[in-house]
C-alpha cells in the first residue's frame, strides 16, 4: 500500500513524539462525537503537544510504547490520550513526571518499519485530564475526564480576536520559509476561534511549557489573545531574520564582486607591469626596515606587518593600513640623535642672549650640560616652568634647544580632553594615528629632542579618559624608557628626551604628575626688568616687524616707562610689546603718507603716547585711595601673576549687620565674619563701645565687583580695613599686607609671596606687611627684585595693627 505519511519529517525519541507540522482538519471533516471509556492508554510524549482537532504523526520505537500501540489497535475506538513529559528526561518517564492535562488521539493509520519501528498518523478528538494512573505496566492506563471550553466562541470579541490572529498567520506563513503555504489555505478556512488558536499554536515555534500553557487553557478568548501576543513576536523574529539573511547575501554578493574585480586588476596591473612596480616597492621598504636601527621587538613587529603586506591584495582596504602602519615605523629616529653642544659658556651666552633674567632656569640648564658632558648617557630631566602669562616660558624652551644644539617640538595641551591625543588610537579604528609624542618625534627627526608641553595646566577630562593620566608615563624618567603608543603597539624610548612644560598655575596640575616633574617658578617682571626686556628685545623686534629696520626711530627709557606704568599692568611683557608695536605701526604710517621724514631720526616722546596710543589707560590710584580710614591695600596672586586689591568699610545706623560686596568667595567672605568676630571680642581693649556693632552696620566692600575673588590671603587686610574705620585712625598710605587671621588673633602663612611682592614694588608700595613664617619665601627672591621695599613680620593681629595704623 501507498505509504501516506511518505516524505514527513519525523521526529525521534525513546517515547511517542511528533513532528512539529501538524495539520488541520477541515470543517467538513470534523470528529464527530465519541462516548469516551473511563480509562484510556497513556503515551507521555517528549519533546511535542498535540492539539485536538488536527492530525499530526508520530514515531514510536521503544518496547513499552509499542505494546501500547498494539493494545490501541487492538481496541474498536483505537483510542489513547497523550500527555507532555514535564521536563527533559533520560530513560522512560514515571508517573509523577507526566502532565495531567493532555489530548485524546485516534490511530488513523500504523505502519511497520523495517527497524521494528512505528509509523503513526494520529488525530487529536479533544482535552482531557489524566485523573489518576491505574496501571503503569506494560504502560500507563490513567482515569481520564472530558475538558469542556468555556467562554464565548461566538461572541464579537472572539470573532475579532479570531480575524486579527488568522490575518497575522497568513501574513506570517507568507513571510516564513519555514511554515508550508498550505497552512495559509488551512487559517483560512477555518472558522471555529478555537480551533484556529490550536492550530496556529501547534505550528509556532514554541517551547513545550509554552504550548502546553495553550492546550490547558480552556477559555476561548484567553487562548486566542496568548496565540495572538506570540504570533506578534514570532513576525519581529521573522522580519530580523529576514533582515540579516538579506544582509548576508548582500555581503556575499559583494565580496564575490569584489574578489573578480580584483582578480581582473591583478591582470590589468601585470599587463601594464605595474605588479613590478609593487614588488619594488615592497623591497625598499623592506630595506628602510632593515636600516631604521629599530630595537628587536620593533622589527619583529614591522617584518611581521611586512610579511602580512606582501600577501594583501594592493586593493583590499587592510594593504592601505598597514603600508601607513610601516611607514610610520620607519620614519621614527630610532637610533637618529643630534650632537649635543656640551661648551657651557656658548650655552650661556645663547640663553643670555634670548632671554633677559631667569637665572634660576638658566643656572638649571647649565648645570645639565655641565653633567651631560660628564656622563653622556644621562636621562632627560623633566622641567615644569610655572608662572603668569608673557614671562617667556613658551619661547625659553626654544632657546634651551638652541643653547643645546637640539631639534625643537612644541605641543599645546590646552583644551585637550582625549587620551588618544598622547597615546594614539589603536589601528583598529578608521583614520588612527600615533599620538602627538610619537608624531613630534617624526617631525623632529631625532631621539632626543627639547619637547615642550604647553599648558599643562590647562588639560581637561571626560569620557574619552584623562591626558594628565597618560602624561604620567611619559614624564616619568624610569617609565618613558619603554613608552608604548597604541598605534605602535611597540615600545620607543623616550628617556632621551629633553621635556619641558609649562603652566600658570600649578594647582590643577594633578598632584602625581607635578611630583614627575621639577618645577621652576617664573616671577613676574618688575618695572625695571621690563625697561630692560624693552630696550634689548621688543622695540628691535617691533621695528622689524614693522618695516622700520633702515629708519633711525628713539624710543627713550622715560617713554618706554610710562608706557610700561600709564598703558600696561601685567607681570609679563606681552601687552608691553602690543604698546610698542602700536606706536611702530604709528611711525610706520607716517613715513608711509610723508616719505621724507625717513631722512631724519623719528624720536617719541612722553607727551606724543597719548596722540599715539590714546588716553592712559591705567591710572595710579594708589596715592588717591590709600591713606583714608577703612581703606587697608591688600596682596592678591592671581593667574596673571600678583596684584593689589584694596579693602574699603564703612558704617551706618542699623541691626549689627554685616554686608560682603565685590565677587567675593566663600573663604573671603568667612574672612570678613572671622575679622568682625575678632575686633567685636576685643572691642574693650581696643577702646570701643560694644554698641559700635550692635546699633550700626558695617560694609565691606573689595574693587572690581566684576572680578570673583578668593582665598584666606585677604583676611588682614579685612580686619586692618574695619580696625581702621572703627577706631578711626589711617592706615599708612604705602603699606600694603597679606595674611589669613584666626579668631584667636593669629597671622597665619600663605602662599605666592613673590608674585605679591613684584606686584607691591610695581604698585609704587614700600612697606609691605608679612607673615613672620613667610620670611623665608622673601629671603628665596632676588636681591635686585626688593630694592626698594622694607619687609614687617607680625604673627599676631594686635602686631599688625601697631605696624600698619598711625596714630
Amino acid at each position: 500500500m501507498d505509504d501516506p505519511m511518505a516524505g514527513d519529517p519525523l521526529a525521534t525519541g525513546s517515547e511517542g513524539d511528533a513532528n512539529e507540522v501538524t495539520v488541520a482538519i477541515g470543517e467538513d471533516e470534523e470528529v464527530e462525537a465519541l462516548e469516551l471509556p473511563e480509562t484510556l492508554p497513556v503515551l507521555p510524549l517528549k519533546n511535542t503537544v498535540i492539539f485536538p482537532q488536527l492530525l499530526a504523526p508520530l514515531l514510536v520505537n521503544t518496547e513499552r510504547s509499542k505494546k501500547l500501540v498494539d493494545a490501541v489497535l487492538a481496541s474498536p475506538d483505537r483510542l489513547m490520550i497523550s500527555v507532555a513529559v514535564r521536563r527533559p528526561l533520560e530513560g522512560s518517564p514515571s508517573a509523577g513526571d507526566l502532565h495531567r492535562t493532555g489530548t485524546v488521539l485516534r490511530v488513523m493509520r500504523m505502519l511497520k518499519f523495517p527497524d521494528d519501528s512505528y509509523r503513526l498518523l494520529v488525530q487529536g478528538v479533544t482535552r482531557a485530564r489524566v485523573d489518576d494512573f491505574v496501571e503503569e505496566d506494560p504502560f500507563f492506563r490513567g482515569r481520564i475526564t472530558e475538558l469542556d471550553e468555556t467562554g464565548d466562541p461566538e461572541g464579537v470579541e472572539a470573532q475579532a480576536l479570531a480575524r486579527t490572529v488568522r490575518d497575522q498567520f497568513v501574513g506570517l506563513v507568507s513571510e516564513s520559509s519555514r511554515l508550508s503555504d498550505e497552512l495559509q489555505i488551512l487559517a483560512m478556512n477555518t472558522e471555529d476561534p478555537s480551533r484556529l488558536a490550536d492550530l496556529v499554536a501547534s505550528n509556532l515555534e514554541l517551547e513545550i511549557n509554552a504550548r502546553q500553557r495553550f492546550l490547558e487553557e480552556l477559555d476561548v478568548v484567553r487562548r486566542l489573545h496568548g496565540v495572538r501576543d506570540e504570533l506578534r513576536r514570532s513576525a519581529d523574529a521573522v522580519k530580523i531574520e529576514s533582515e540579516i539573511r538579506e544582509k548576508v547575501q548582500s555581503e556575499m554578493g559583494r565580496t564575490q564582486r569584489e574578489y573578480m574585480l580584483r582578480q581582473q586588476l591583478d591582470q590589468i596591473r601585470r599587463e601594464l607591469g605595474e605588479a613590478e612596480e609593487e614588488g619594488a616597492e615592497l623591497d625598499e621598504l623592506r630595506e628602510r626596515i632593515e636600516s631604521a636601527g629599530m630595537p628587536e621587538e620593533a622589527h619583529a613587529q614591522a617584518t611581521r606587518e611586512l610579511e602580512r603586506l606582501v600577501q594583501i591584495p594592493p586593493a583590499a582596504a587592510e594593504h592601505s593600513v598597514i603600508r601607513t602602519y610601516l611607514e610610520w615605523m620607519v620614519d621614527l629616529p630610532w637610533a637618529a640623535t643630534s650632537e649635543d653642544r656640551l661648551d657651557v659658556a656658548e650655552a650661556r651666552r645663547v640663553l643670555d642672549e634670548d632671554h633677559w633674567g631667569l637665572e634660576k632656569v638658566k643656572d638649571r640648564i647649565v648645570e645639565y650640560i655641565a653633567v651631560l658632558s660628564l656622563k653622556r648617557d644621562l636621562k632627560g630631566p623633566i622641567l615644569c616652568f610655572a608662572g603668569p602669562p608673557g614671562t617667556g616660558k613658551t619661547s625659553l624652551g626654544r632657546s634651551i634647544a638652541r643653547a643645546l644644539g637640539r631639534s625643537f617640538e612644541r605641543i599645546s595641551l590646552g583644551g585637550v580632553r582625549d587620551e588618544a591625543e598622547i597615546r594614539g588610537h589603536r589601528r583598529t579604528y578608521v583614520g588612527a594615528l600615533p599620538g602627538r609624542i610619537v608624531q613630534g618625534l617624526r617631525k623632529a627627526e631625532t631621539r632626543n629632542p627639547v619637547f615642550l608641553l604647553d599648558e599643562v595646566d590647562k588639560v581637561g577630562t571626560d569620557y574619552r579618559g584623562d591626558p594628565s593620566s597618560a602624561l604620567l608615563e611619559v614624564l616619568d624618567p624610569e617609565q618613558n624608557s619603554t613608552f608604548s603608543d597604541h598605534y605602535l603597539e611597540v615600545p620607543f624610548d623616550l628617556s632621551q628626551v629633553l621635556f619641558i612644560a609649562t603652566a600658570n598655575l600649578l594647582d590643577p596640575v594633578p598632584a602625581a604628575l607635578r611630583d614627575r616633574m621639577e618645577v621652576i617658578e617664573l616671577p613676574g617682571y618688575t618695572e625695571e626688568d621690563k625697561l630692560e626686556i624693552a630696550r634689548r628685545f621688543l622695540v628691535p623686534r617691533q621695528r622689524e616687524a614693522n618695516g622700520l629696520a633702515g629708519i633711525e626711530l628713539e624710543i627713550g627709557d622715560e617713554v618706554l616707562r610710562a608706557i610700561i606704568g600709564s598703558y600696561t599692568r601685567e607681570a609679563g611683557v606681552r601687552n608691553l610689546e602690543r604698546e610698542i608695536g602700536a606706536v611702530c605701526r604709528k611711525v610706520a604710517r607716517r613715513v608711509a603718507e610723508d616719505p621724507s621724514v625717513a631722512g631724519s631720526p623719528v624720536v617719541i616722546r612722553t607727551e606724543d603716547l597719548q596722540a599715539l596710543l590714546g588716553p592712559v589707560k591705567h591710572e595710579p590710584e594708589l596715592a588717591e585711595r590709600a591713606g583714608q580710614p577703612g581703606v587697608a591695600v591688600g596682596l592678591a596672586y592671581t593667574p596673571a601673576g600678583g596684584d593689589i586689591l584694596f579693602v574699603e568699610s564703612s558704617q551706618m545706623p542699623g541691626r549689627g549687620e554685616l554686608k560682603l560686596t565685590g565677587s567675593l568667595g566663600d573663604v573671603m567672605r568667612e574672612s570678613a565674619e572671622a575679622a568682625r568676630s575678632w575686633l567685636r571680642g576685643r572691642a574693650e581693649g581696643l577702646g570701643l563701645e560694644s554698641s559700635a556693632f550692635e546699633k550700626n552696620d558695617l560694609h565691606v566692600h573689595v574693587p572690581s565687583g566684576a572680578v570673583p575673588k578668593d582665598g584666606p590671603s585677604a583676611g588682614v587686610a579685612m580686619v586692618v580695613s574695619l580696625a581702621s574705620l572703627l577706631l578711626g585712625r589711617k592706615p599708612a598710605a604705602d603699606v600694603a599686607m597679606t595674611g589669613e587671621i584666626t579668631l584667636r588673633g593669629k597671622v597665619l602663612p600663605v602662599g605666592g609671596i613673590k608674585e605679591k611682592v613684584l606686584a607691591a614694588k610695581r604698585a609704587g608700595i614700600r612697606r609691605v606687611v608679612l607673615p613672620e613664617k613667610n620670611a623665608r619665601d622673601v629671603e628665596e627672591i632676588a636681591p635686585g627684585l626688593l630694592k626698594g621695599l622694607e619687609f614687617d613680620y607680625v604673627s599676631t593681629i594686635d602686631e599688625a595693627l601697631a605696624q600698619i595704623l598711625q596714630p
